[in-house]
């Protein structure tokens, strides 16, 4: 059933408290970083006396300061919260200055100065796989022969496919509180999505144990994976500084150093040898895939794993050999995004499905159709996977069928026979997406419910809000399960003092996880409800006997808060905790093989564009979007997700650019340079809609996770602005548009203007390193 996100009126009123809400104690302190300007180079050392003599300024740390591990790495301890000896990336944090006032601390920032001798930088994929510089070891995946069968294919092709990277760009950026408590404990608020991982590297950098650390978090302005890892960098930061100065420390990042100091979505880079038949189906494929992970391994290896096991997409691939590399390069060590690897791996086959469709002179749909994954056959995943509820091919043929996607596609070509400047383009494709973590261990949840004396309920579970609705999803199953009213449950912060040892917000499995986990404790407590009126009338009750806040007993309507009392005047528990473990899955991460998803979640999008072959804008004319979420949760925040991840896709692969200098310095680090999509870049006609197929698993109310996948469904996008750059003279054949298709890349695409000298691929189009000659330098940046 549809109903109003549970803080729907807060948000539009103003009165949702997000984390840089929350009243502070008086004597709270405010911390302002100094980053580097330098991408990589030897830390020679701080001047930081004048800071210190500053107004206001009560302290200035640095990482001989932190008393644990200076190290927010969540996997790999390679992550510093401030730089020690080397400088690894333009931005990164070298200093905190603590102060009584946020601008003081700003102000006072701008006094100190970093002495760097900079060394040479790496600074794109090519250069990096060049050098072997990896910050994890390289993977490879393979089934079959493909070498043998690539030789043998009637027809072959070759080719490179690009993407840039992205920035989460959340309306809320990334803050910390950090509040001292009695006996050397530490209380954070904190805007993440991983409240247990912070719990556990505060207390690492603090040196002390986990119990003496508590993380709270009531929702998010916004995460999308980027407030996975990256906010207890500056959660330890605050804690450190709360620790020295007995006091109360808050950091808010501002837009621009956000941007600056924390990772983004991975630049992937992929290397193919296709071979296929006249028909368009693939025989073999060979790919190498690169990541550009930044300075550290962060969450590098996981998300290159999902890029691998996602490059199959929705088409069975018989001969396969997949080489992952997971790149070094002096720049921001890139992280979650929503999708984590998916996107990127799906980017590759869809690029290598319309290149033989181009080859071959046919409708790239028809070439997708015929590599589709078969139902009994033709149906396992190069990694090992059985697709056993494989609803795509009708999914297509409904979405196809009702869209016109034939009839539109000759009055595409219709309009561009007459038409001399604005070009048309129509794309259809699927998206295939597994749902659950590649690490089998996280695939767990639990909650904590109790019910007081007047009926009312207080839930706390291990997830987080974000805006996607997990709250309110998760308050209703409970209201559900106990057949009351949803106002009768009220959700507390997500807190690891009540849910411990929780799993990220993550991987789209926000509800399957906390959903059932609150569905068990539920559960539990009406099983007890029913056993003492068992025990006291010797009446059997069931759920149905649970509805619109009564209880029925026997031939008796009574009141949920009247059975509530009697049960607690009785001395029966009140109060429950619910866990969950995801079952049927399995992964050896070193073989890259096993069952490492639940389900697959599907969907598919029919994207309409128009290209102005004079300046290369592009606009998206129409959308038409079929997903699966199984038995919806709540339809209307379903469709939300879906349109929202739609549209932070059409960001990613056509506006969102972001920029490197030569020297590695981020240029694009404000909403001035850095251009997310606004609502005039919707579509001019839109229809999404539902499949409303159960999900054949048994989750929570045989739903399926809606968080990531539809961002995948924008590819279409950018394959309909591709489609429409190959009906231009310069662009026939297979054209070269990489992502995002700003203008000056659909230019470039229609053969228009020439390759930008100075412009940086992150992809490896040039390589920028310091000067020989180059001598020390002063260089920080303020926060």
């Amino acid at each position: 059933m549809s109903r109003p996100h549970e803080s729907a009126e807060l948000h539009v009123s103003g009165a949702a408290l997000y984390t840089d809400d929350l009243a502070l104690p008086a004597h709270t302190l405010h911390g302002a970083y100094g980053l580097s300007e330098v991408a990589h180079g030897r830390l020679c050392g701080l001047e930081l006396e004048a800071a210190r003599q500053a107004r206001d300024v009560v302290d200035v740390l640095t990482a001989a300061d932190v008393p644990g591990v200076n190290n927010y790495g969540g996997i790999v301890a390679d992550d510093p919260i401030f730089a020690d000896g080397e400088v690894h990336y333009a931005g990164q944090p070298l200093f905190l200055v603590v102060a009584h006032e946020r601008e003081a601390a700003r102000r006072a920032a701008r006094l100190a100065s970093a002495r760097i001798e900079p060394l040479p930088a790496i600074l794109d994929i090519r250069a990096a796989i060049a050098a072997e510089s990896f910050v994890l070891p390289s993977k490879r995946l393979v089934r079959g022969d493909p070498d043998a069968e690539l030789a043998r294919a009637p027809q072959r092709l070759s080719g490179s496919v690009g993407m840039g990277g992205q920035d989460h760009f959340y309306l809320e950026g990334q803050v910390a509180v950090a509040l001292p408590q009695e006996d050397g404990g530490m209380h954070l608020w904190s805007s993440t999505q991983h409240p247990s991982e912070v719990q556990h590297l505060v207390a690492a950098a603090l040196g002390v144990a986990s119990h003496a650390v508590s993380v709270s978090c009531r929702r998010m302005g916004g995460g999308f994976g980027g407030k996975e890892s990256q906010p207890a960098m500056i959660a330890c930061a605050a804690a450190v500084a709360a620790r020295r100065s007995g006091r109360p420390v808050k950091i808010r990042l501002d837009r621009d150093i956000d941007m600056l100091a924390t990772g983004k979505r991975h630049d992937f880079l992929a290397d193919y040898d296709v071979g296929f038949d006249g028909d368009g189906r693939i025989r073999a494929l060979s790919v190498m895939l690169a990541s550009r992970c930044g300075y550290s391994a962060d969450l590098s290896g996981p998300v290159s794993d999902r890029a691998v096991c996602h490059l199959d997409n929705a088409y069975f691939i018989p001969h396969v050999a997949i080489v992952s590399h997971r790149c070094r390069t002096n720049t921001v060590s890139n992280t979650a995004f929503r999708g984590f690897g998916g996107p990127q791996g799906m980017m590759v086959i869809e690029h290598i499905l319309d290149d033989i469709a181009r080859h071959l002179g046919c409708d790239p749909l028809a070439v997708r159709r015929v590599n589709l994954y078969g139902i009994g056959e033709r149906n396992v995943t190069p990694y090992g996977q059985i697709v056993e509820d494989n609803i795509l091919p009708d999914l297509l043929e409904q979405l196809a069928s009702e869209a016109d996607y034939a009839g539109r596609r000759r009055a595409v070509a219709e309009w561009n026979e007459r038409e001399p400047v604005i070009k048309r383009g129509l794309a259809l494709t699927p998206v295939k997406f597994g749902i659950s973590f590649t690490k089998t261990s996280y695939n767990q949840a639990g909650a904590l419910l109790q019910i007081y004396r007047d009926g009312t309920m207080l839930l706390n579970h291990g997830g987080t809000e974000m805006g996607q609705g997990l709250h309110t999803k998760v308050l209703d199953i409970v209201a559900r399960e106990l057949g009351v009213p949803n106002a009768w449950v009220r959700i507390t912060a997500t807190d690891t003092s009540k849910v411990p040892n929780t799993s990220a917000t993550a991987a789209s499995s926000g509800s399957d996880l906390n959903g059932k986990a609150a569905q068990d404790a539920a559960r539990t407590l009406r099983e007890r409800l029913a056993a003492f009126v068992r025990e006291r009338d010797g009446v059997e009750i069931g759920p149905e006997d649970f509805d619109g806040g009564r209880v029925q007993i026997g031939a008796n309507s009574i009141p949920f808060a009247e059975l509530v009392e009697a049960a607690y005047r009785a001395r029966i528990s009140l109060s429950a905790t619910g866990f969950y473990r995801t079952p049927k899955i399995h992964w050896d991460m070193d073989r890259l093989m096993g069952r490492p998803f639940y389900y697959f979640a599907y969907g598919a999008a029919i994207v309409e564009a128009a290209v102005d072959t004079l300046t290369g804008e592009s606009r998206l004319l129409a959308l038409d979007i079929l997903h699966d979420v199984g038995h919806s949760l709540n339809p209307a925040i379903d469709i939300g997700q879906i349109e929202g991840g739609f549209m932070q896709g059409v960001g990613w692969l056509t506006s969102e650019q972001l920029y490197f200098d030569s020297d590695g310095a981020l240029r694009t680090h404000a909403p001035s340079t850095y251009k997310i999509p606004t609502a005039r870049d919707w579509p001019e006609r839109a229809e999404v809609r539902l499949f409303g197929r159960p999900n054949p698993e048994e989750t929570i109310y045989r739903s399926k996770a809606v968080g990531e996948p539809p961002l995948m469904l924008a590819i279409a996008a950018l394959h309909a602005i591709r489609d429409a750059v190959a009906a231009t003279p310069g662009g026939a054949g297979r054209p070269r548009l990489m992502a995002p298709a700003v203008p000056e890349a659909v230019l470039r695409a229609m053969g228009a203007v020439c390759e930008l000298s100075e412009e940086r691929s992150p992809l490896g189009d040039t390589m920028g390193t310091t000067s020989p000659d180059a001598t020390e330098q002063t260089a920080f940046r303020l926060i």
